[in-house]
């Protein structure tokens, strides 16, 4: 599988993943009660979807500034999923340890406990009680009992049930497992964050190749041999307007790693030396024919000499095409 079609892949995993806040808010539609932190998440969804889509297009067209963004906002995307992702586990937890002890009225619950207490079949009883006794008060002489007299419920926990709290509820054995699959698909997540970081890097390295070799400079304003030259430089096409100051915001971020050397340096040696590391003689970089570099300095000096003057077609006279038959 080439990197472009695992990019895709995980491409239409985000838009399955967006999609879902359609749902959210047509459930607003239904009259169905949304903490202020779920509503924020739906219409973020909604937002992200509509920007993945847009975004998308330009991954076959191998855009570099859309490719860039694209791996960009995969990268932001996954830090806020971990922050509700985490904020509605925890709430779900307070949920479990606040059952089956009784809850005083009023008690805060977490983002989106409400709902979460409305749908997880808890009955949510007044009094957590494992037997109730009936004890009546006699009221007739002689002990016997008539009626209207006076009786009291005396409820009667199991002393064997242990004490829940937040540790319990964590570390029962179905919140361990959910937690394990959690905690795996978030590994993956993680890989595929250092995909679509590799696909950008990819895109961004053939355009400057491809630059580089059409507009080919003795000196290429870089200040360090060591990096490429930014493709979003202001002095550029590319660096013009606010998707210059976008590419150049989005490149200054692990610069090294955007236009760094590879390891294995093959990459730069296909831009014909480009990259320069005088300590390291162990790399091998291509080196011009003999001739072709002073040549080229005289050409664009002007000093060299001039060129041949074009060839006019010569007159042909009938007697020499008799002669040629």
């Amino acid at each position: 599988m080439s990197l472009r079609t695992g990019v895709e892949l995980i491409v239409l995993t985000i838009l399955v993943n967006k999609i879902t806040g359609f749902y959210g808010i047509l459930a607003l539609a239904t009259g169905y009660h949304v903490s202020p932190l779920q509503l924020s998440m739906y219409i973020y969804s909604i937002i992200a979807l509509f920007l993945t889509v847009y975004l998308a297009r330009y991954i076959r067209k191998q855009d570099p500034l859309r490719c860039l963004a694209l791996a960009w906002f995969y990268a932001i995307d996954t830090v806020v999923n971990a922050a509700y992702t985490a904020a509605f586990g925890i709430a779900w937890f307070l949920v479990l340890a606040q059952h089956p002890h009784e809850r005083a009225p009023g008690s805060a619950d977490g983002p989106g406990g409400k709902m979460i207490g409305d749908t997880s079949g808890f009955t949510d009883p007044k009094y957590n009680v494992s037997q109730v006794d009936v004890v009546a008060k006699p009221a007739g002489a002689g002990g016997v009992v008539t009626a209207g007299q006076e009786a009291v419920a005396v409820g009667s926990g199991d002393g064997g049930f242990p004490a829940a709290g937040l540790g319990s509820a964590v570390f029962q054995s179905g919140s361990v497992m959910s937690i394990t699959v959690i905690s795996a698909l978030w590994a993956v997540r993680l890989y595929f964050v250092v995909v679509m970081l590799a696909y950008a890097r990819n895109v961004l390295r053939q355009h400057i190749m491809m630059t580089s070799a059409s507009q080919y400079t003795l000196h290429t304003g870089n200040p360090s041999d060591e990096l490429a030259e930014n493709p979003f430089a202001a002095d550029r096409d590319e660096g013009r307007g606010w998707k210059g100051r976008l590419g150049r915001a989005m490149v200054s971020v692990g610069r090294e790693y955007w236009l760094g050397r590879d390891e294995d340096g093959e990459w730069m040696r296909g831009m014909g030396g480009k990259f320069r590391n005088s300590t390291n003689k162990n790399t091998t970089t291509l080196q011009p024919a003999p001739g072709v570099g002073e040549r080229e300095r005289r050409r664009r000096s002007g000093t060299g000499p001039p060129a041949p003057p074009p060839q006019l077609p010569r007159p042909v006279s009938l007697e020499s095409i008799r002669d040629a038959h």
